[in-house]
């Protein structure tokens, strides 16, 4: 019977309380509600059996156990009579009449049905009627309405009854005589009405665009819609007040119910740094689990970053507040005062580790892979071509009819990142500009024969192309490493050892000669190795199934240091050192259940936490050490588009309670921007144009070629969006980084112990 039910939704007409705890179903000619909580189906009887039910109220039908206790009251409330009183005096004397879920469009007015079923109106019944009428009239139809509203705030009730009384007794009648002359707005002209509204309101208050892209948008859309026509905004003290209190005591709750994560997997404290136009420094505190990101709180630091036993202090209060015990490392930036301060907290904290960002790093070597010189001339060509299309909109037409709709910009992390990812763009929309540079669209469009338009010249020449497939092929593992590294889906400890490896391996084998990929060897090298990193990579690839059991020998013999200074320091207790040591030999034979084909095939198949997990309880201290070092990111930058939120707003009031409530208020932003991470992951259909980009994407955009036309080819009003063909393929970027480990010179250098008092061996800084 359920497949012949059709579900209908709630109508504004609707107006009895019990509508909202139940799901109504058209069946035939029959309506049929459910209990939301219980889901008891009701056949018959109407709303009011629904209501005994959910508030208890002993009537013909059964009484609801599962209702929550305050609706249950509230119902109880209904039915007395108590609320449906306050309710009819406030929408007397305040409210016009329940007139549908939208109000009319401009050169329109809206007719009312009487409502003879109480509110129970079936899903064909007609409860909207729209007459053309001149603009005027509905101007003049407002502002009566205004004038009944201030007449009722100033004390005139009575009066205002009577107005709208007659109203009512003139207005039913004409809609009834009007029944067969009845026009029913589509859905699209009413979805355009919203969609307007909404507009309006942004370009008001000079809201950002993405503000449409939140996670929290279509909900308070759904919830808007199912309060019905006439229900009130919130007030400026409601947002400030109980409606941010309900939203601090609800992120508040979500981080309490990680601590029960954060002990079971370990976690690690992500320092953010902000600097502001004005010169004051923010550090925003996170805290990484596999669960998920949580914002903890943020600081002024301007004072504190001048010294680095001041950082240590903060850095040491925090962990204390996260605890200690759960923590495995600190990420910070590599900046000198960081690494003192990471120095002295290792020394405070024998149980965790201090770590420059993975992500940092990464970056800091695609910057000067940047300046190389052939390299820095293939990026200034593209550079030329986008500005020149992305600053004429017949261009920049004509470039969506032959790329689909799809775009060549493609922001990243950062400038750098950006670059190289671009120019991969380039080239896998190659075939598209080619052909729309010979097409004869182009030879027809008056920007071709342009002083500029000899930038797109290049998009025919070969030597162009065969420049950035190499920038390709020796920037696209690194741009690899950087998304595995920043990645929230999958914690990066146990996979940018190799992804590192997999991207020094590809330059060796692409450029072969050592006098030619040593050149880029020594920039990577040189960057990893300031950023003095911990045994903890390492360690994740020696846990990580997918790579060791691949790896040669001499490779795992390399690494088994770090893997030792790991259980020393994050395992405090000498006695389950030991038994971790013990196990440790199970796990390198594969002996027990690690050699079992199940667990094998699985070693590609499942995350290496989850791994563990399933097939380590024969080695039951060895799977918690590692899972707690799997479970880990390996940079402070998860999820790179976090940093939007202006945290030093915060320390601009100087009264104590107005900036608590900042503080809470970004609180509750920083959480929420972090809740739409996964929604936002692969979304390269933003607009590239956006100003929230450019920062990254000036130089593809903007410059002294980036000029507007007195011709009007640069109106973006002459824009013609085009819907993307292409979909976006989710890529697996670990999947292909465990075809062996043989060659031991990407990471093979002389051992020593240096002054400072630590291990090093080239892929990693061991502290002692």
């Amino acid at each position: 019977m359920d497949s012949d039910l059709e579900p209908v939704a709630l109508t504004p007409q609707k107006q009895d309380n019990a509508w909202k705890h139940c799901e109504i179903y058209k069946y035939g000619d029959r309506l049929q509600m459910r209990c939301l909580y219980c889901r008891k189906m009701f056949k018959g009887g109407g709303i009011t059996r629904v209501k005994e039910h959910l508030a208890g109220k002993k009537g013909q039908g059964t009484i609801c156990d599962q209702v929550p206790e305050d609706v249950r009251l509230f119902l109880q409330q209904c039915i007395d009579g108590t609320v449906r009183r306050q309710r009819k005096r406030r929408r007397s004397s305040l409210e016009p009449l329940p007139v549908g879920s939208l109000p009319p469009c401009e050169g329109e007015t809206l007719m009312v049905q009487s409502d003879v079923n109480n509110g129970f109106i079936s899903p064909g019944d007609s409860d909207v009627i729209v007459q053309n009428e001149n603009p005027s009239g509905s101007r003049t139809k407002q502002r009566t309405y205004r004038s009944k509203k201030n007449a009722f705030e100033n004390g005139s009730a009575s009066n205002n009854n009577d107005l709208i009384g007659r109203d009512m007794d003139n207005l039913i009648p004409v809609a009834i005589s009007s029944v067969k002359n009845i026009v029913h707005p589509s859905f699209r002209d009413r979805e355009n009405t919203v969609h307007l509204a909404v507009g309006r309101f942004l370009f008001g208050i000079g809201a950002n665009f993405d503000a449409v892209n939140s996670v929290n948008f279509q909900p308070m859309i759904d919830a808007i819609a199912s309060g019905g026509f006439g229900v009130s905004a919130p007030t400026h003290d409601d947002l400030r007040g109980w409606i941010l209190k309900n939203c601090v005591e609800e992120m508040t709750k979500e981080i309490d119910e990680c601590k029960a994560m954060w002990k079971r997997t370990g976690c690690s404290l992500l320092v953010e740094e902000l600097n502001s136009d004005k010169g004051l420094k923010v550090l925003n505190f996170l805290v990484y689990c596999p669960e998920k990101v949580v914002f903890l709180k943020s600081v002024d630091a301007s004072e504190v970053l001048s010294s680095a036993d001041n950082l240590f202090e903060l850095l040491s209060e925090v962990v204390k507040e996260i605890g200690a015990t759960h923590v495995v490392q600190v990420i910070t930036n590599c900046e000198d005062h960081y690494v003192a301060a990471g120095k002295k907290l290792m020394l405070a904290y024998r149980s965790l580790y201090w770590v420059p960002c993975a992500a940092h790093c990464i970056d800091k070597i695609l910057e000067e892979f940047g300046n190389v010189d052939w390299i820095s001339k293939t990026i200034e060509q593209a550079q030329a071509i986008t500005r020149f299309i992305y600053n004429r909109s017949d261009v920049l037409n004509l470039m969506w009819k032959f790329t689909s709709g799809n775009e060549i910009l493609q922001p990243a992390f950062s400038t750098s990142a950006t670059n190289f990812a671009t120019l991969g763009r380039f080239a896998e929309l190659k075939p598209n500009l080619q052909a729309m540079v010979t097409s004869p669209e182009w030879n027809e469009c008056s920007h071709s024969k342009e002083p500029g338009g000899f930038a797109m010249n290049a998009i025919t020449d070969e030597a162009f192309w065969k420049a950035l497939a190499l920038v390709n092929l020796l920037t696209g593992p690194l741009l690899r490493v950087l998304r595995i590294a920043c990645s929230e889906k999958r914690p990066g400890m146990g996979y940018v050892y190799a992804a590192l490896y997999r991207a020094k391996e590809a330059i060796k084998t692409q450029l072969v000669n050592r006098e030619d990929y040593i050149i880029y060897w020594n920039i990577i090298d040189r960057w990893w190795e300031q950023q003095q990193h911990v045994p903890l990579h390492a360690a994740g690839f020696f846990l990580n199934p997918k790579f060791f059991y691949k790896a040669d020998e001499e490779m795992r013999s390399e690494i088994v240091p770090a893997v030792l200074d790991c259980i020393e320091r994050l395992v405090p207790d000498n006695n389950i050192q030991d038994k971790i040591s013990k196990e440790l030999n199970s796990y390198k034979n594969a002996a027990g259940v690690f050699g079992r084909n199940l667990a094998i095939r699985a070693r590609d198949t499942i995350l290496p936490a989850e791994w563990w997990s399933t097939y380590g309880e024969s080695c039951l201290n060895l799977s918690r050490f590692a899972i707690r070092i799997l479970s880990q990111t390996c940079s402070s930058s998860v999820g790179c588009m976090r940093n939007q939120i202006p945290g030093e707003q915060i320390y601009q009031s100087k009264n104590s309670i107005e900036q608590k409530r900042l503080s809470d208020l970004v609180f509750v932003q920083y959480n929420m921007r972090l809740r739409q991470l996964d929604s936002e992951s692969g979304n390269d259909t933003l607009d590239p144009l956006s100003h929230n980009r450019m920062d990254v994407l000036k130089d593809w955009v903007s410059g002294d070629q980036a000029c507007v036309e007195g011709n009007g080819s640069s109106d973006w009003k002459s824009l013609e969006y085009i819907k993307r063909t292409q979909t976006v393929q989710i890529i697996d970027e670990t999947e292909d980084l465990g075809s062996g480990f043989s060659d031991i010179e990407i990471f093979k250098g002389e051992k020593e112990v240096s002054d400072e008092g630590y291990y090093t061996n080239t892929s990693q800084k061991i502290f002692t």
